[in-house]
């Protein structure tokens, strides 16, 4: 896990470990964390792919402004990996192209 441990100012020590998925793959994050940092320090940092080339997508902007970091989320598309807070036992999936709702049907079969 690559992660920041010390900081002249900041406390890391004092928040709960959580568990989440990402394609399947069980994950671990620190309470307060976002999608996007969790995954960035689990190793990952190809959360989508571009729907005509299939280029990889990831972190950009971090304000929630931009599109780069969509992933499906608990079965629902087009969620900001990096404003959205990482929970116990999320599901989280990379995003190809424009989110469908057609993959939360999926998801409920």
């Amino acid at each position: 896990m690559r992660r920041i441990t010390e900081h002249p100012i900041l406390n890391f020590n004092d928040k709960k470990k959580i568990k989440f998925y990402f394609e399947g793959k069980e994950l671990t994050a620190y309470e307060g964390d976002t999608i996007a940092s969790a995954l960035i320090a689990n190793g990952i940092d190809i959360f989508g792919y571009t729907p005509k080339k299939g280029r990889s997508r990831g972190l950009f902007c971090c304000i929630g402004k931009c599109s780069s970091c969509l992933v499906i989320v608990n079965g629902v598309p087009n969620m900001r990996a990096c404003i959205t807070p990482v929970e116990e036992g999320m599901v989280v999936k990379r995003q190809v192209g424009k989110g469908f709702f057609k993959e939360v049907r999926e998801v409920e079969k």
